[in-house]
């Protein structure tokens, strides 16, 4: 099989590695983060200016039409810098669920979502639900001219700076799930904004009679459930690329750390032990980075079952690689592992989140079992 990359793709991963390094440092990092959503517009723009917002939007609608692979690229790069902006939940999630839902409404905003100047989140996860994603009871309803919406949501990451909520929704009457574009300023919508552990934005949403147009159903009514398994696939082989940029990221600081630290009067990167741990670390991410390639090459297999089951598999080792490495990563920086003033702290917190999101190593064992046994 050909692990070389295109031209192009070398060209976006070098590009947004650039941007990484000249842009977006620990400091403006800490400034996006006190900000009002924990993101910087200005940053945002920037991103927009280089294209990689429009990544995954199709030609016709103003995007660059790319796919998993570049997906993973870019997500590689914002990975190692712990970007806070919402490029996973808009660019990714969100802009794959309009693609997957198609229609006029999911081209409008999708020409919007590549302009920059608009962005979207899914709410779909509900309380209580874990991550049982079948489980939503958000109910639709028929209004003379449009749809009023009942529920809640819980957190939906990019809640707060997103314009539009991608919301799933059962139809009262009706079978299967639908999915509305809720804008936020909708009367009946209200929303609690917070940072994460890793500081990215969420936020959770509830419904009260929210009241839309009837333009605001994307796709067909009751035919969404295929296009949200779509994008969560693709949003997952997402999230392991992002955390194996944050892995190579934190390899990399540790043995810079452990050349300069001294004890006995030599670096203690030269204790045989300690030579050991890094050896395990990294060991542990090549097989997190080969899963995440995996995850990049299956997430739009026509054969469900067996995208399922790679993807399931490189969730759980990219998950419970991210966590060793992580808590090496600390223990070998000793006391200022955990410190804030480190970036080493941040990329743990970082790893965690992204274990925790869309299913945790344990939700996605479960299902590799399920689907392995038919």
């Amino acid at each position: 099989m050909d692990f070389e990359f295109t031209e192009d793709q070398n060209l976006l991963a070098e590009t947004v590695q650039k941007f990484m390094a000249a842009r977006y440092g620990s400091e403006s990092r800490r400034a996006a983060h006190k900000t009002a959503g924990t993101w910087s517009r200005d940053v945002w723009k920037a991103l927009t200016d280089i294209g990689v917002v429009g990544l995954l939007v199709p030609a016709e609608q103003g995007g660059l039409e790319g796919g998993p692979v570049e997906t993973m690229l870019a997500m590689n790069a914002f990975g190692a810098g712990m970007l806070l902006e919402p490029f996973w939940s808009s660019a990714v999630f969100a802009t794959v669920l309009l693609r997957r839902l198609g229609g006029p409404s999911a081209a409008k905003l999708l020409a919007a979502l590549a302009t920059g100047d608009h962005l979207a989140a899914v709410a779909h996860g509900e309380p209580g639900a874990r991550y049982d994603f079948e489980r939503v009871q958000t109910v639709a309803r028929k209004t003379q001219g449009g749809w009023t919406l009942s529920g809640a949501k819980s957190v939906v990451l990019g809640g707060g700076a997103a314009d539009t909520l991608l919301v799933s929704a059962r139809v009262q009457g009706g079978e299967g799930l639908s999915v509305f574009a809720v804008p936020r300023t909708a009367e009946g919508v209200r929303l609690r904004e917070f940072p994460t552990i890793d500081w990215r934005g969420a936020a959770d949403v509830t419904l009260e009679d929210a009241r839309v147009n009837g333009d605001a159903l994307v796709g067909a009514e009751g035919a969404a459930r295929k296009a949200l398994d779509d994008a969560q696939d693709v949003a997952l082989a997402a999230l392991c690329a992002d955390a194996v940029g944050s892995m190579k990221a934190i390899l990399e600081a540790t043995g810079k750390y452990l050349q300069t630290r001294e004890q006995f009067g030599q670096p203690i990167g030269k204790f045989q032990a300690l030579q050991h741990r890094m050896a395990d670390m990294l060991i542990h991410f090549e097989q997190a980075k080969s899963m995440a390639y995996l995850a990049a090459m299956q997430c739009e297999a026509p054969d469900a079952t067996e995208r399922r089951k790679a993807l399931a598999a490189a969730k759980v080792v990219v998950g419970q690689a991210g966590r060793y490495i992580a808590q090496q990563a600390v223990q070998l920086h000793g006391g200022m592992g955990m410190a804030d003033e480190l970036d080493v702290s941040h990329y743990f917190r970082r790893l965690t989140a992204s274990e925790l999101t869309l299913g945790d190593s344990d939700h996605h064992l479960e299902k590799f079992v399920a689907a392995s046994r038919g």
